[in-house]
């Protein structure tokens, strides 16, 4: 089995579009550690799992637990503008985080 070999590259821009700040270490320490990731993600895509039965979805959670949605209290216009890092009522301006946006 090849070892995936990611390139710093690669790493970069992935962490760019997470909005990440990495030094070189962690670059280099974070592509050996995802190529480790993926390497295990082969092995487990090449195991035989033709005779293994699936857990109905209906089992996976106890449904019980869970609690109703109910819509709880509702902040007023002004707590929000007030609230807000740029308000301009009535609008709340956010950063853009699609694209090459700076934002977040």
């Amino acid at each position: 089995m090849a070892e995936h070999q990611l390139t710093e590259e690669y790493v970069r821009r992935v962490a760019h579009l997470s909005r990440l700040a990495l030094s070189d270490a962690e670059v280099a320490a974070l592509r050996g550690e995802v190529s480790g990731v993926l390497g295990l993600f082969e092995r487990l895509r090449g195991l035989d799992v033709s005779g293994v039965e699936g857990l109905p979805r209906d089992g996976v959670v106890d449904r019980s637990a869970l609690a109703d949605d109910v819509p709880g209290p509702v902040l007023g216009v002004d707590v929000l503008m007030r609230m807000a890092p740029d308000a301009q009522p009535p609008f709340i301006g956010v950063p853009k985080v699609l694209g090459d946006g700076g934002g977040a």
